[in-house]
């Protein structure tokens, strides 16, 4: 849905003064130029507290400055927002300070490809800190994974920038984001109201190591331990475990109890281990050798199979309705991130319970949107992506300058149902 902007309209006044001794001249008003055209995305940047990091007036950055900007994923709604707003606050300085071809201040954003894959963020960053950035901004899909490569950079005069989620490291010069701890405990108020305060509700969270899903779920529990005493979390889904989730609920199909589950498992991983290390040391000796293990039973062996396969078998949606279904007295759901609100949405009306249980959650991409106007989503948070993206290249430039940072910039965020996702001032924070 394209944003809409807003037009601030003002009149200057000039004095038109009086230039002989004995006479004067009546004052008249003169308009002395056009309307200034107000950006569609201003609103966007009203949202950022301070301001100061909404504006680019003040930072005289070196022709060449090289800001790099690593995120979660490059393949949402949300996070090509996040790349708008960084790209547009590029284009702002660039034009403001007159740079153009080799004397641009370069501002490039990368992210993986799956918003999951730790791995291939680190190996982002590795590949950034070669290029010799003057600063890097990232959003750490696990907050505690990159501690070597931030001594490094920070021991190469490259400072670190975050944003989107928390990060532990020390050292982070500055951390633009959603008041996460705001938002949630606002998420839980709107679900407990709508199910009347009473009944059970479960959580769908991207994954268990990034600092805003552990903000996000901590804000949501304890908003109703201490303010809902009539509402309880009955299961809390986490995607990245959601392979795990699906053997265990195969072996509950199969009447395999969690603990022979983890048994069997963990003899199969010993003695798969024991084949590894037998075989390399054959290849080693170059000798034959019998490198078959007798750690699990042939029964237990051909049950882990069944499950494996079942669970093979499962989506993700498959797996979400599961573990719904456990609970039939189910009045509420509530997704972290814009990918589980929607797949909890998909869920529930997979289940035909969209009547029945009400669905909410973070973000608003246009599936989003348009769930939200046929029924399958109650209400959302709605972050503001572009803004942040806008909020971190404009920290990051501040430290390059040495002109000073707050340690968190809230960039925003609102609360959109149907009743108001019309409004003027909704509609500026949505986006597709």
């Amino acid at each position: 849905m394209k944003k809409r902007g807003f037009m601030a309209v003002f009149l200057a006044a000039c004095m038109a003064v009086g230039a002989c001794g004995c006479s004067s001249a009546d004052e008249e008003d003169v308009f002395t130029g056009n309307t200034p055209e107000v950006p569609e995305w201003q609103e966007n940047l009203d949202a950022i507290s301070p301001a100061v990091y909404a504006d680019i007036e003040d930072l005289d950055l070196e022709p060449g400055t090289y800001i790099s900007v690593i995120g979660k994923t490059e393949n949402s709604p949300y996070w090509r927002q996040v790349a708008a707003g960084v790209q547009q606050a590029a284009a702002d300085i660039n034009e403001r300070l007159g740079y153009s071809g080799n004397d641009a201040v370069k501002v490039l954003f990368n992210a993986p490809a799956d918003g999951e894959d730790i791995d291939e963020q680190v190996n982002i960053l590795d590949e950034e800190m070669a290029r010799y950035p003057d600063v890097i901004a990232i959003a750490s899909i696990d907050e505690n994974a990159s501690e070597v490569q931030f001594d490094l950079a920070m021991g190469n005069g490259i400072p670190i920038v975050a944003f989107d989620s928390g990060n532990s490291y020390q050292d982070i010069q500055c951390t633009c984001m959603t008041n996460n701890t705001e938002a949630a405990a606002l998420g839980a108020q709107k679900l407990c109201e709508a199910i009347g305060e009473s009944g059970e509700v479960a959580l769908i969270v991207p994954d268990s190591v990034s600092g805003n899903a552990k903000a996000r779920v901590s804000a949501f529990q304890q908003e109703i331990s201490e303010n809902h005493t009539g509402v309880s979390i009955v299961e809390t889904i986490y995607m990245d475990q959601i392979d795990e989730l699906k053997r265990e609920a195969a072996a509950e199909e199969l009447g395999v109890s969690a603990e022979d589950l983890a048994t069997w498992t963990a003899e199969a991983a010993g003695e798969q281990t024991a084949l590894d290390e037998a075989e390399t040391e054959v290849e080693e000796s170059d000798v034959d050798g019998d490198a078959s293990g007798e750690n699990i039973s042939e029964e237990a062996r051909t049950r882990l199979e069944d499950i494996d396969s079942i669970a093979g078998r499962m989506s993700d949606e498959d797996a979400i309705i599961y573990y719904l279904e456990k609970h039939p007295d189910l009045k509420g759901c509530f997704g972290t991130n814009d990918e589980t609100v929607l797949l909890g949405a998909q869920a529930l009306k997979s289940m035909e319970k969209t009547e029945d249980i009400v669905m909410m959650g973070f973000d608003a991409g246009q599936d989003q949107l348009n769930a939200l106007s046929d029924g399958s989503i109650d209400g959302l948070v709605v972050q503001n992506p572009f803004g942040m993206g806008y909020a971190t290249v404009v920290a990051a430039a501040r430290t390059v300058l040495e002109i000073g940072n707050e340690a968190q910039v809230d960039t925003g965020f609102v609360w959109v149902d149907a009743e108001n996702m019309e409004d003027e001032s909704i509609q500026a924070m949505l986006y597709e």
